[in-house]
């Protein structure tokens, strides 16, 4: 890196006198006076010489220049030698008002907190490691202080083709009116080496911008990309017609109040009343509850379709639910967005009178009321955000089972952080949203902002259930996101992919039959449902076109023709990743089980175990026995050594490398496979025996899972699982626990993955044992015991393997 900086300053110094003479043509033209307009404007509101100014990457110094002759004091750095001599040569007498520094524009020696504005221009792309230069400029502004970048795709025609075209007609066009041309005078072949060891000419900006900026922690962050054609001679123009220059103004947030369309609202308070968007064309109903603690901004909104109550209850709920001492951040609550239809019962989506909101995001300022109501919204509210939340329900007119949607199409690691906080919803169905705009949260998320959309209820109805668990899940989102301290919810569901989404409207206007009810799954080719005349002749059948579940339908008795009548979508089993997050994280733990089953082994707990298990064993040797989640083989090689035939399966592979090494170290045959234990590759009626230790807690499907045990044991034969309440524990309490246990020393980032990995089991949240005696009471098994009192008789002493969750046994009986 250091030696790339270096080549990048040795370019730059062959470039100051040419560089200086572009800037003098500037300070003699019109651009002097647009750049000093567009710089003032964002300036704070105090006199001149009181603003600490810095310029980034001076160069010869047209930017202190301009400001100094106006009366500002400015610093201004580069990393140049040369480029900072030429600009004390080219400032003169004004250099009384410009300090110069040589400095490295990410690694900057000024105090934190230090100025007003930064600015830079046609800086960042040239840098090594922007995202640092963007930390550091942050550090340096004070609250409240603005960042503003002037920048370009500068050389993207590297890596793009059709900019390579439009790069190559800008020469031509140059050459045509027989001006300078700004790339061709330069040592070009020099630039263009550079230019491909630096990240930013390969990706697109400005949005690769506002993210980083967000994710660094600025506050309000805006774009302009017609800046250039204000600050620009015609010169520059046909120089870098296909390459225009873009500004991004970022603010440092003030952790002071927060102002918006109106409202004004202090740290540790909660603001009732009306915001006033669009330029006072629209009075939205909102409260903004500003945490005591710095943090992100969320906003939430409900009311997008006027006749989807269980969102706009939630919504106003939240308003006073939300508690502002565990708040880190801000959360603005639009309660109804399109008030006017709501007020009016004029219903949600669909009526050709209203129009539907949700279909014209982003919305034109000079469009029709729904546009302009998207419009400002977008440049009003979103702009506003980090994150966002649309609460939605079924259409008056619509059933639905409830599931979220997460914005898809937006760049990878907004993607990513839509589906995580999708993750956190109680629903059983989380879509991917394949479309950029239209939808507010869709179009949202192309913006930058991580964006989920939540449906609950429907038929125009609401009840206090419904209301009550939006407001959870929305209480989850903000909790992962780290805007709401509180205690995590007990769920309900994990939400699977539901993909292929069909949405099949009506082909006539008629009499609607479902055959099915939201929430079904059903096979390809079966019927769904049927439109009838009045005459009882069927005149369409909704047929699946392939296997899944209705997510929503028509619920009223009539249907119009092209309006909704049934959606569906396949469920992506594969795109259920907790399974490969949880052998990652046993994987991570692997060497350690090793080391303490090794000892376990060899302690008096091996014989404690071994009576526990024989009091439910069928009294006879050489039983035939599966030990699943077996890890290192603690119970296989017990029960090995007890004379039985065992197999053990874990689905991590490390696991069972350890396992088998364990066991040739202790001399016993037994088998080791990798193996999902909510899916044995074994026939029906294989075991004698089915047991298990601490391995139903980290299940996705735990009712999947008793069902596959039972369906492998033999009729007569028994199933021994050991497990707690670990879902319930909490586990960062290590008071009394020994040194040397698994619990003080396997790290603070495991135990915060593992307790990561268990609010996405939706076991952690039933109560157990009850749960597994209820899901186990609809297989085959027809007699159960079940014991409170394991560990009482186990952990008689609290030493390293000790475990302080007490546990329970279950040992039920397959049917003879």
């Amino acid at each position: 890196m250091k030696e790339l900086l270096e080549e990048i300053e040795s370019y730059w110094s062959t470039r100051t006198e040419g560089y200086s003479e572009v800037n003098q043509k500037e300070l003699h033209g019109k651009q002097k006076k647009a750049w000093l307009a567009v710089l003032e404007k964002e300036f704070p509101a105090k006199p001149k010489e009181e603003i600490r100014i810095l310029d980034i990457g001076t160069g010869p110094g047209f930017f202190p220049m301009i400001l100094a002759e106006e009366g500002y004091y400015v610093d201004a750095v580069d990393y140049t030698e040369r480029m900072l001599e030429k600009a004390k040569e080219n400032a003169g007498g004004l250099c009384e008002k410009i300090r110069f520094a040589r400095m490295d524009a990410q690694d900057l020696e000024f105090e934190d907190n230090t100025f007003d504005v930064v600015i830079s221009r046609n800086l960042t792309w040239n840098l090594p490691e922007p995202e640092k230069a963007y930390q550091e400029w942050y550090r340096v502004l004070k609250s409240g202080g603005k960042m503003l970048n002037f920048d370009a795709n500068w050389y993207s025609y590297l890596y793009d083709e059709k900019k390579r075209a439009e790069y190559e007609k800008d020469r031509k066009n140059v050459e045509k009116e027989s001006l300078d041309d700004h790339y061709l005078c330069t040592d070009i072949d020099r630039m263009e080496q550079i230019a491909m060891q630096v990240p930013l000419s390969a990706i697109k900006r400005p949005a690769w911008d506002r993210k980083t900026l967000k994710e660094i922690g600025f506050g309000e962050i805006t774009v302009d990309e017609t800046v250039w054609n204000r600050v620009w001679s015609e010169e520059e123009r046909l120089n870098y017609g296909s390459t225009p220059m873009f500004m991004v103004k970022a603010e440092k947030p003030s952790w002071g109040a927060f102002e918006l369309g109106g409202l004004s609202v202090t740290p540790g308070h909660r603001k009732h009343g009306v915001l006033t968007i669009g330029d006072g064309e629209f009075l939205l109903p909102a409260t903004v509850i500003r945490g005591t603690k710095p943090g992100k901004t969320a906003l939430i909104t409900a009311g997008v379709h006027a006749g989807e109550y269980v969102g706009i209850q939630s919504a106003v709920e939240l308003a006073n639910d939300l508690s502002v001492e565990k708040m880190s951040g801000t959360v603005v609550i639009v309660k109804v967005l399109n008030r006017d239809e709501f007020e009016n019962r004029r219903g949600s989506a669909g009526q050709a009178d209203i129009g539907n909101l949700n279909r014209v995001f982003p919305g034109d300022k000079g469009g029709d009321k729904l546009s302009r109501l998207a419009c400002a919204v977008v440049k009003e509210l979103q702009a506003k955000a980090d994150y966002y939340i649309d609460l939605h329900s079924g259409d008056d007119y619509e059933y639905l089972v409830p599931y979220v949607y997460y914005a898809g199409m937006a760049e990878p690691e907004v993607a990513k952080l839509s589906r995580r906080m999708a993750e956190q919803v109680d629903v059983p169905y989380m879509v991917r949203s394949n479309v950029a705009s239209g939808g507010s949260y869709n179009y949202a998320a192309s913006c930058g902002i991580p964006s989920v959309l939540l449906e609950r209820g429907g038929m125009g109805a609401w009840d206090s259930e419904e209301v009550r668990s939006m407001k959870r899940d929305v209480r989850s989102i903000l909790r992962y996101v780290g805007i709401y301290d509180g205690h995590k919810s007990y769920r309900k569901y994990y939400p699977l992919d539901v993909k292929n989404v069909q949405y099949q409207s009506a082909s006539y206007s008629g009499l609607w039959y479902p055959a099915k009810k939201v929430g079904d799954l059903f096979r390809e080719g079966e019927i769904l449902g049927v439109v009838k005349d009045y005459e009882g002749n069927v005149l369409e059948t909704s047929v699946a076109y392939s296997e899944g579940v209705i997510l929503y339908q028509a619920g009223s008795l009539q249907v119009l023709k092209e309006g909704p009548m049934v959606t569906y979508g396949q469920i992506a089993y594969e795109e259920d990743d907790r399974k490969e997050r949880i052998a990652s994280y046993w994987t991570k733990r692997s060497d350690s089980f090793l080391e303490q089953r090794r000892a376990e082994l060899h302690s008096p707990l091996a014989g404690r175990w071994l009576e526990e298990l024989e009091k439910h064993l069928p009294k006879k040797k050489g039983l035939k026995i599966l030990d699943v989640g077996c890890g290192t083989g603690f119970f296989t090689i017990l029960m090995a050594k007890a004379g039985h035939e065992v197999t053990g399966i874990d689905l991590t592979s490390d696991m069972i490398a350890h396992a088998k090494k364990l066991a040739e170290e202790e001399e016993v045959s037994c088998e080791f496979q990798v193996m999902d234990a909510e899916r044995p590759d074994f026939p029906d009626e294989t075991f004698d025996a089915v047991i298990s230790r601490n391995l139903t807690w980290t299940l996705p499907d735990a009712a999947g899972a008793y069902s596959q045990w039972c369906r492998v044991l033999k009729k007569g034969g028994v199933l021994i699982n050991f497990d707690a309440n670990y879902g319930a524990a909490d586990w960062s309490d290590t008071k009394g626990l020994p040194e040397n246990h698994a619990h003080n020393t396997i790290g603070d980032a495991l135990m915060q993955e593992c307790e990561d990995i268990k609010r996405q089991l939706p076991i952690s949240a039933y109560m157990r044992p009850a749960w597994d005696l209820e899901t186990l009471g609809k297989t085959e098994m027809t007699s159960f015991l079940f014991d409170l009192s394991v560990s009482s008789r186990i952990y008689t002493e609290v030493d390293e393997f000790y475990n302080p969750t007490p546990l329970f046994l279950i040992c039920a009986r397959k049917g003879e």
